[in-house]
């Protein structure tokens, strides 16, 4: 497990502790602080967020089956790998399900959903001013899932929910090239423009452009992304 300096990590409020332990260390993978491959030290983390094993445990396994981690048997866990071809094809069909979501929520968004989302937008446009990207890419997060909530579809929902978390991390760092966080911030204001509209056949297809974009940027990064796994060992 690769070094973890203490900003890092804080003192957990109790909610339904390994939830909440699940997220931070969800975020901990998406951020890259670690990297696929990477072997999770149950001491170490138990630690450094102050909680015992038994909550841990519970976070792993929650991990495991949103298919972030593996679980070796009598050897701990690890941060789940993905292939270049793999994460080509999780990409393509994630293209697919972002612009199924977004023709949908054209169609069936509430005034109320649409100033939600409008809001969340202009505090992204604030995190990207600021470059500030954990905070950008929350923010971003959030609009992807609003958009997804107002498609009103809850098949469509837990299929892309299932499918988003694995590609949570390669979707983060596709932001580190500035000229295509700058082109990507771009495309969201399109899409809040189309959302606005209510113009379906337009959010459909920015959406799935925008996926599209976003793997490119990631296989481009892929050699940089494997050494940087290597190291994580």
């Amino acid at each position: 497990m690769q070094n973890i300096v203490e900003p890092l990590f804080h003192p957990l409020q109790r909610r339904v502790l390994h939830e909440e332990v699940a997220d931070r260390i969800r975020d901990l993978i998406t951020e890259g602080h670690l990297a696929p491959g990477a072997k999770l030290n149950e001491r170490v983390l138990c630690e450094e967020l102050g909680v015992s094993r038994t909550p841990l445990r519970e976070a792993l396994k929650q991990l495991a089956g949103e298919n972030l981690i593996d679980l070796h048997a009598n050897r701990g866990a690890s941060v789940a790998s993905l292939e270049r071809e793999h994460v080509a094809h999780l990409f393509e069909l994630m293209a697919s399900l972002e612009g199924l979501s977004g023709e949908l929520a054209a169609q069936r968004r509430t005034e109320a959903e649409l100033v939600e989302i409008e809001a969340l937008h202009l505090e992204m446009l604030a995190a990207h001013r600021r470059r500030d990207l954990p905070n950008y890419y929350r923010l971003n997060r959030q609009i992807h899932a609003a958009i997804n909530a107002s498609a009103r579809n809850p098949v469509l929902m837990e299929t892309y929910a299932r499918l988003n978390g694995r590609l949570q991390s390669l979707r983060f760092r596709s932001n580190f090239d500035r000229a295509k966080w700058d082109a990507a911030v771009l495309e969201h204001g399109a899409m809040i423009e189309a959302l606005r509209a209510q113009d379906a056949a337009r959010l459909r297809g920015l959406l799935e452009q925008h996926l599209r974009h976003k793997r490119d940027a990631v296989l481009e990064q892929w050699e940089l992304i494997r050494a940087e796994t290597k190291v994580a060992l």
